[in-house]
């Protein structure tokens, strides 16, 4: 009841499109609660949505697909295409420009970002974005209660007709990860250099604690270099291509263990007050001070 309430309140609060063109000056604290809405469990409505679609069955091993518009590739200016070196995708903001990926990732100057990126295409579907300032932790690590906060949002600039990118993909809405058990879709982008295939992979996967860390942790095959910041996603649509967005892959170590599993478990640090913090400094525009 709480939550079918909330969604008609997002709904009257938010402008439909761009994910809230015409907010004017920033954000406050108190408008980001209230924007987020309340925690929602989505053990039945998850469980409903694979028993139905059969889409959600948990599969163990990543399958290669056509992609969605709102996951993508971050690359280099200048570079390759081909040597794409992490996923980002992009999430609600008022002003409809941010994408998330992993903290590990960085973003040096012409890095830039290829939703929906198809290998060997002429012209990409959606377009390529500029990345124009990011935003991470300063606390971040790849071990110890550092590599809690392994996340990392971006701004990227309007396209030449003048457009955000979340009018032209859509997006996918930053929520708090519910609990440590859900059933999540995660879609990323393996290096060509991992898979020669060079293409989107996705995967339904049942999520765990890792011990000792605020983190998630899935077994599934396929996830290999170039997947660092994919989109942990509860509540995936197939017709919008977009969902609730609980984690990105990264964490301790990187995003999983060293060894024979590397390329089999996969971590992604929890949706906390961090990260919301951090969304809140780059809707803002501020430098991340901790």
């Amino acid at each position: 009841m709480l939550a079918g309430l909330y969604v008609v309140a997002l709904a009257a609060a938010v402008p439909r499109g761009a994910g809230g063109h015409g907010r004017g000056g920033n954000w406050s604290s108190a408008e980001a609660r209230r924007f987020w809405g309340p925690t929602r469990t989505a053990d039945t409505a998850d469980g409903a949505d694979g028993a139905a679609s059969g889409v959600r069955r948990i599969s163990g091993s990543a399958r290669h697909f056509d992609g969605v518009p709102s996951v993508g590739v971050l690359f280099y200016a200048g570079e390759d295409m081909k040597d794409h070196h992490c996923t980002a995708s992009v999430v609600h903001s008022p002003k409809g420009n941010l994408i998330v990926t992993a903290g590990h990732c960085g973003f040096s100057e012409g890095a830039s970002f290829v939703p929906d990126y198809q290998q060997g295409a002429g012209a990409q579907p959606y377009g390529v974005w500029t990345v124009d300032r990011a935003f991470a932790d300063p606390r971040r690590d790849d071990y110890g209660d550092g590599s809690d906060l392994d996340f990392a949002f971006a701004t990227v600039r309007p396209d030449g007709r003048g457009r955000q990118i979340e009018r032209v993909t859509g997006a996918n809405r930053l929520v708090r990860t519910p609990g440590f058990t859900n059933l999540v879709t995660v879609i990323g982008y393996p290096s060509a250099d991992s898979d020669p295939a060079d293409q989107a992979v996705r995967c339904a996967a049942l999520t765990a604690r890792l011990a000792g860390h605020n983190q998630l942790k899935m077994r599934c095959d396929g996830f290999t270099s170039g997947t660092s910041g994919s989109p942990w996603l509860l509540h995936f649509s197939e017709k919008a291509g977009t969902g609730d967005l609980v984690g990105v892959l990264g964490g301790l170590n990187g995003g999983g263990p060293d060894g024979d599993d590397a390329d089999r478990v996969s971590y992604s640090p929890v949706n906390d007050d961090e990260i919301f913090k951090l969304y809140l400094d780059a809707i803002n525009g501020r430098e991340p001070r901790r």
